[in-house]
């Protein structure tokens, strides 16, 4: 059982009657062969979608954290986005704090930015 270069199994097939397999059924095996190969494979990358998907939302999801405290940040401080950036990245390194983490408790009011750096 393989699809490209990818083996993911064996399948065995036992006539009902000793002796050798009729021709005309070699066909209706590699078919069935086939449709449990892509079974196996499709059942395989469901999880792996699924933890990409999680994965990826997580990203996007901090990203409009950052982007939103960078944002905030500017206007406050009458600065650009660039140097918003980077006062808060600086800040989350000298604090040893996530950035996604530190943008989240500026934007809720949690996080003031006392000693930050411009």
């Amino acid at each position: 059982m393989r699809l490209r270069n990818e083996v993911v199994g064996a399948l065995n097939l036992f006539p009902s009657e000793p002796g050798p397999f009729d021709p005309v059924d070699a066909p209706i095996a590699q078919a069935l062969a086939d449709v449990a190969t892509i079974s196996l494979l499709q059942q395989r990358s469901t999880p792996r979608s699924n933890v990409l998907n999680e994965q990826l939302q997580s990203a996007l999801n901090s990203r409009v954290l950052i982007e939103q405290a960078k944002g905030k940040l500017a206007e406050r401080l009458n600065i650009d986005m660039e140097s918003a950036f980077t006062a808060l990245r600086g800040y989350a390194r000298a604090h040893n704090q996530r950035l996604s983490d530190l943008a989240r408790a500026f934007i809720d009011g949690t996080e003031p930015l006392t000693g930050l750096i411009v």
